[in-house]
């Protein structure tokens, strides 16, 4: 199969043909028919994740229909049309049994634990609790972008941070993550405040439901305080940025509620006196399980949330390497899907 493989960190992947995965007992192979380019792909590049052994083939967000079935699986047939939460479960450990299989304990992440979807082939583990059959009415387009952003915004916004109609929420940062977050918060009801630095992308925040857009600076807390008349209930860093989490805990009022989804490779200083002094929460969250995802696709096919608006570019295989590198200038505004 061809696939984009990164053969040292930082240095431009290439697409090259290589051995196609072989299918695996409770496991499926999937025909890759979408997949995402994410922020996290680029982090992966760059040598941020450990988990990572070179060569490697990223690609975390992915849809496609079931090409090889193995031992052992039951229910699924190849030619399905399906998706898959970028953390794939095992089902059977201790927080898999209590329902939490985004904190899977024996997890394995393609993309990052393995050869992900970068390719015309990947496979997928522990098919009985990763597996999500795809609505007829759904592209894989945008399936490809719920397995990652759009789901981990979904249950960071509604199951995290319990965010609740006529609050005031700013986001930071309008990448994928971000967007998808906006969409979702303005459909609960909230307020959405989107920050970003980049025009158009604050722009894309305001036709997905933003209240407010403010373009970032060294200086915006001052303006989100006054937006929200004293601090807003709840705040979300999308990108990951230390600065954006001093700027996001500050902006919150006393009890507010940070959710953190962005990575933060490099660590962060904490200023705990406030966190302290004020209640406020600290909140991480980490992908939403394949058994979440129901509602979240039942509130997409009623048309409540839209996540195909979110997708602004769709690019080859071959265009993959350089769109990943530009990663490093800045995320684009909106999703770009890759179509192998």
């Amino acid at each position: 199969m061809r696939a984009v493989v990164i053969r040292r960190y930082g240095v431009l992947p290439v697409v090259e043909e290589v051995a196609a995965p072989e299918v695996e007992p409770g496991g499926v192979v999937l025909k890759v028919e979408a997949t995402g380019l994410c922020r996290s792909d680029w982090h992966g590049w760059q040598g941020h994740d450990p988990d990572i052994v070179l060569p490697h083939v990223p690609g975390h967000e992915l849809a496609g229909t079931i090409a090889a079935v193995g031992a052992g699986v039951s229910g699924w047939a190849v030619g399905d049309r399906v998706t898959s939460p970028f953390i794939c479960a095992c089902g059977t450990c201790e927080q898999c049994l209590a329902g939490n299989q985004q904190v899977c304990l024996r997890q394995l992440q393609p993309g990052f634990h393995y050869w992900g979807s970068f390719a015309e082939y990947v496979a997928l583990p522990f098919a009985a609790v990763n597996l999500v059959r795809l609505p007829d009415a759904l592209d894989f387009g945008t399936a490809a972008g719920l397995g990652c952003r759009f789901a981990t915004s979904f249950r960071a916004v509604r199951q995290v941070g319990r965010v609740a109609a006529g609050e005031d929420v700013v986001i930071f940062g309008c990448g994928g993550v971000g967007l998808s977050a906006v969409m979702i918060a303005s459909a609960l009801g909230a307020r959405v405040i989107a920050v970003d630095t980049n025009p158009a992308a604050l722009e894309l925040a305001r036709s997905y439901g933003a209240a407010e857009v403010v373009l970032s600076s060294s200086n915006v807390v001052p303006e989100l305080l006054e937006l929200t008349d004293g601090g807003a209930q709840v705040t979300m860093d999308a990108l990951g940025s230390a600065a954006i989490v001093q700027s996001a805990l500050t902006a919150l009022r006393p009890r507010g509620r940070h959710i953190q989804v962005g990575l933060l490779p490099g660590g962060v200083q904490l200023d705990v006196g406030r966190l302290i002094g004020q209640e406020l929460e600290w909140l991480g969250s980490h992908g939403m399980p394949a058994h979440a995802y129901p509602e979240m696709l039942a509130l997409v096919a009623s048309g409540n949330l839209a996540p195909d608006k979110l997708i602004t570019r769709t690019i080859t295989l071959d265009e993959t390497p350089t769109a990943l590198a530009a990663l490093t200038n800045g995320t684009p505004p909106g999703v770009t899907v890759i179509t192998p």
